[in-house]
C-alpha cells in the first residue's frame, strides 16, 4: 500500500507554484485582447507582456529588446541552432557542440549535418566535464557557433561555459549556452557568461509548460524559423502567450528571489540522499562531478538492477525518478550523456536520476531512501550482475 507521494523528477518538470497560476489567471480570463493589436484590450495585454520581457531581462542582466519569447527549450534551441546557420551560411558551415548536449540540441545537428553543415562534437571527461583544448582546436575560420549547455540535465554537472565562451569569441565565433536546467539552481548573468544567445523554459522552476525564452544579445545575425507576422521583432511570429509568458516571468522572480535559501536547501537534502544511498545499498556509483553540479540532481548507477525496473518498481511505492532525460523516455539503449563519461552499458543502463525542487522535503527523501532499499534488494534476486533476467 502506497503511503506517500513524492516527485523527485524536477528536471523533467515542475508543478507549477500556486503564485505563478495566481499570476496567469487573469490573463486567461479577464485580459482577452491580442497584445498586437491597437485598441485598449489589446494594449492592456500589450503592457503586461513588455512588462513580462522587462523582469525576464532584468533577471539574466539583459536588455529587454533581446529577450524573445517561445514555446520553450527545444524551440529555443533550434531556433539559435538553425537561425544562427541560416543567418551566416555564407561566412561557413560548421558548428561545435558536445556529446552530452540535450537532443533538441543534437538532432538539431544531426539534421543540419543533412543540409551540408559539419558538426564536431566534443568529448567530456568521466565526470561531464568539457574537453576546453578540444573546443580550442576544433574551431576553424568557417566555425559560425559553439554550443554547449550550462548545465546537464542528466547527472547536473555545470559546464565552464563562461571560459568556452571566451575561446569562442578569440577566434570571432558567436555562443550559444543552453541553460533550461541551470536558471533557478544557479546564478545566471549573461554578461558575466559571456554568452551571446541563451535558452531557457518556465517548466523547469516552477512555471507552465509551453513558454520559454530565447536571449539574443544585441547585434547578433539570426533568422527567424516561421514566418506570418512581426511579433517578438520577427524573430518569432506568432500570436503571444501571454499568461504563459507572465507565468514565465514570475516563476523567474520567484526562483531568484529565493536562489541564496534554496540552493542550499537543496544541495542538503541532495547529500541527505546520496549518504543515505551509500550507507544502505552497496554497489552504487554516483555520476557527475562531486562539486561543479546543481544543487538538485542525483545520478546513481546501480549495479545488478536495470534502472526501468528499478523506476516502475519505485513507481509502486509512490516514488517518482527518472532514468535520465524526458525526452529519451521509452528508449531502450544506454544514456548516451553516460556513454559519453565512459559508463559500461550495463552501468548506464541500471541508472536513475532523483531530481529535487521546491516541493521536496526530507521526510519525501527519507521515504525514498526506505523504499529503493526495498526494491533494489528484490530486484537484484531477480536480475543478474550483467543486467539480464536469470
Amino acid at each position: 500500500m502506497v503511503t506517500r507521494q513524492v516527485y523527485l523528477d524536477h528536471s523533467a518538470t515542475t508543478p507549477v507554484r500556486p503564485e505563478v497560476v495566481a499570476a496567469m489567471l487573469p490573463y486567461l480570463a479577464e485580459v482577452a485582447g491580442n497584445a498586437s493589436s491597437l485598441h485598449t484590450f489589446g494594449q492592456k495585454a500589450k503592457r503586461a507582456l513588455e512588462g513580462a520581457r522587462e523582469r525576464v531581462a532584468a533577471s539574466l542582466g539583459a536588455n529587454p529588446r533581446e529577450v524573445f519569447f517561445t514555446s520553450g527549450g527545444t524551440e529555443s534551441d533550434n531556433q539559435a541552432l538553425l537561425g544562427i546557420a541560416q543567418a551566416l551560411k555564407d561566412k561557413g558551415r560548421h558548428l561545435i557542440t558536445s556529446r552530452i548536449e540535450h537532443h533538441a540540441i543534437l538532432h538539431t545537428c544531426q539534421w543540419l549535418e543533412g543540409q551540408g553543415y559539419e558538426v564536431t562534437y566534443l568529448p567530456v571527461d568521466h565526470q561531464g566535464i568539457v574537453d576546453l583544448a578540444a573546443l580550442r582546436e576544433a574551431i576553424r575560420p568557417d566555425t559560425l557557433l559553439v554550443s554547449l549547455m550550462l548545465a546537464n540535465n542528466e547527472v547536473g554537472t555545470v559546464q565552464p561555459v563562461r571560459q568556452a565562451a571566451a575561446l569562442a569569441h578569440e577566434r570571432g565565433v558567436l555562443f550559444h549556452t543552453d541553460a533550461v536546467q541551470a536558471i533557478g539552481k544557479m546564478a545566471v548573468d549573461v554578461n558575466e557568461l559571456g554568452v551571446d544567445l541563451l535558452s531557457l523554459t518556465a517548466h523547469k522552476f516552477g512555471g507552465p509548460k509551453g513558454s520559454g525564452a530565447l536571449y539574443v544579445r544585441r547585434g547578433t545575425p539570426i533568422a527567424p524559423l516561421l514566418r506570418g507576422g512581426e511579433q517578438e521583432g520577427g524573430l518569432r511570429p506568432g500570436t503571444q502567450n501571454v499568461a504563459g509568458i507572465v507565468a514565465l516571468a514570475t516563476a523567474l522572480d520567484l526562483a531568484a528571489k529565493e536562489l541564496s535559501t534554496e540552493v542550499p536547501r537543496l544541495a542538503a537534502l541532495c547529500d541527505r540522499l546520496e549518504v543515505g544511498i551509500r550507507e544502505r545499498i552497496d554497489r552504487v556509483e554516483t555520476n557527475g562531478h562531486p562539486e561543479l553540479r546543481l544543487p538538485n540532481i542525483l545520478n546513481v548507477s546501480f549495479a545488478g538492477v536495470e534502472g526501468e525496473s528499478l523506476l516502475l518498481a519505485l513507481d509502486v511505492k509512490g516514488v517518482a525518478v527518472s532514468t535520465g532525460s524526458a525526452c529519451a523516455a521509452g528508449s531502450t539503449q544506454p544514456s548516451h550523456v553516460l556513454r559519453a563519461m565512459g559508463l559500461e552499458p550495463v552501468l548506464a543502463l541500471g541508472s536513475l536520476r532523483f531530481s529535487l525542487g521546491h516541493t521536496t522535503t526530507q521526510e519525501d527523501i527519507d521515504y525514498t531512501l526506505a523504499a529503493l532499499s526495498e526494491v533494489v534488494a528484490v530486484l537484484r534476486q531477480v536480475w543478474s550482475p550483467s543486467g539480464r533476467a536469470e
